[in-house]
């Protein structure tokens, strides 16, 4: 028996309904339809839009509006998985629509018919005729897994997730290869707002000296899986934090809030909270580019600095062209392949380890930062985070005191050897790097050589 057409237009909407819901919004869709023509489609999206009308309604009308030209919609249907609240009830009827149609009732807003029935109300000037019930078990199968999704996240920590942010479920970090440490999290740092942040604490915290290891994008601490052990064996400490978007870090489902200022002020608020002295910093990737910025604001506690294919992004030098082309790339493509980007430049990785790479991002809803940092990094002299770094490049070419070391994966098209002996540059005695020839961007892949040549680099360097 062939579908009706009050089905076959729900079932468009519940498609909408499921992207709302992989962007991590509440799954509602809803459809405008002017006999058997769509007019125009919608899905929830208050928080991706910081828009209170954003209700899948809302859209659905403006689209259907602008493609007859025309905010009256006389004789169009609105096809929607949930019953319509207030607000939406009004823009129907704003909107001279002819009928709705719904598939879940909303005992909690539903205004046709659940709380109110504004439709019903015989001195308002328009009445839609009201079908509810269509195809209401798949309407509502999707909000009520969303709702006890979250339930179950609130439930497994004391540590509540804000709306606006999503967080990987555990299931996905089980069994990864080479990553056997216990999570750590913190939420009340005063530039987190409530969010969680995760890192790995491994160590002896009188340890005589504290690795602090800082990914980029888009990695999570999973890279330092190679360098961890070298480090502990030496009876050393390692903290390695998850940036916020990556990792079991919680994840804001907006680009937007990802900044800069904000990330780095994250990191100098995690230092101060674990206090955390006696510091080799270790920085890649994004990494650096934060991670540099660091140590002028409390340079008692670093000692030393690892730093591998990163770069101090002042805002007056120009970019790379293979930063450029990854830029490029990721804005072209923004849902790339991110187990085979790192299979790519690391064919000695197996399988596993490069989906481990994926485990934190299980759809795109959960990717906004891997979406938010190509564009971040500061290309202008005005950008957020050039003046930071040009106070930062003064920093390590005129005051630091420390010992560096500086690994080369000699294969990076993204910030390779050249990237590199410029940023040498700008390092006060900072020795002629350790080439890594078999590396590619992700040094820390090679990391088991590096760690160990390192130990002994600032153990001598401290003795």
């Amino acid at each position: 028996m062939s579908p009706s057409r009050d089905e076959r237009f729900m079932r468009l909407a519940l498609d909408q309904a499921r992207l709302a819901l992989e962007a991590g919004e509440v799954p509602v869709g809803a459809v405008v339809v002017q006999g058997d023509r769509v007019l125009g489609v919608g899905r929830n999206a208050p928080v991706e839009t910081a828009d209170p009308t954003a209700h899948a309604e809302v859209q659905a009308l403006r689209a259907a509006a602008q493609a007859l030209g025309n905010y009256r919609l006389d004789g169009c249907e609105l096809f929607v998985t949930l019953e319509p609240c207030a607000m939406c009830s009004g823009a129907v009827m704003h909107g001279r629509l002819a009928r709705v149609v719904f598939g879940a009732a909303d005992p909690k807003t539903g205004a046709a018919g659940s709380v109110v029935d504004l439709f019903a109300q015989p001195r308002l000037n328009h009445h839609a005729r009201i079908e509810g019930g269509v195809l209401a078990a798949e309407c509502a199968a999707l909000l009520t897994d969303f709702f006890r999704g979250r339930r179950s996240q609130a439930l497994a920590t004391v540590q509540p997730l804000r709306e606006d942010a999503l967080r990987t479920p555990d299931e996905r970090f089980a069994n990864l290869p080479g990553y056997p440490w216990a999570p750590h999290y913190v939420s009340d740092l005063a530039a987190l707002g409530g969010l969680r942040l995760h890192y790995l604490d491994e160590g002896p915290h009188e340890a005589p000296l504290t690795w602090l290891c800082l990914h980029g994008n888009p990695a999570w601490s999973y890279l330092y899986r190679r360098m961890v052990p070298v480090f502990l064996r030496a009876g050393h400490r390692v903290v390695a934090p998850d940036l916020i978007g990556f990792g079991r870090s919680d994840k804001p489902k907006r680009e937007s809030q990802h900044t800069f200022s904000w990330h780095r002020q994250v990191l100098l608020d995690l230092v101060e909270r674990l206090d955390l002295r006696r510091v080799v910093l270790v920085v890649q990737d994004w990494g650096g580019l934060l991670g540099l910025t660091l140590p002028m604001h409390s340079p008692e506690r670093y000692l030393g600095l690892l730093v591998m294919n990163t770069l101090l992004a002042t805002g007056d030098e120009p970019l790379s062209p293979g930063f450029l082309a990854w830029r490029d790339m990721c804005a072209r493509n923004p849902e790339y392949d991110l187990a085979g980007l790192f299979a790519r430049g690391n064919p000695h990785m197996t399988p596993q380890e490069c989906a481990a790479y994926a485990a934190p991002f299980p759809d795109k809803g959960h990717r906004a930062a891997l979406r938010a940092f190509p564009p971040m990094v500061p290309a202008q002299a005005d950008a957020d985070g050039a003046a930071i770094s040009r106070e930062a490049r003064e920093f390590w070419s005129q005051r630091w005191a420390g010992p560096s070391l500086m690994a080369v994966g000699v294969h990076d098209p993204v910030l390779g050897p050249s990237v590199m002996e410029r940023l040498r540059t700008h390092i006060r005695h900072c020795p002629p790097p350790l080439l890594v020839k078999q590396a590619g961007h992700f040094v820390p892949e090679h990391g088991e050589d590096i760690a160990e040549h390192a130990v002994d680099h600032f153990s001598r360097g401290f003795s």
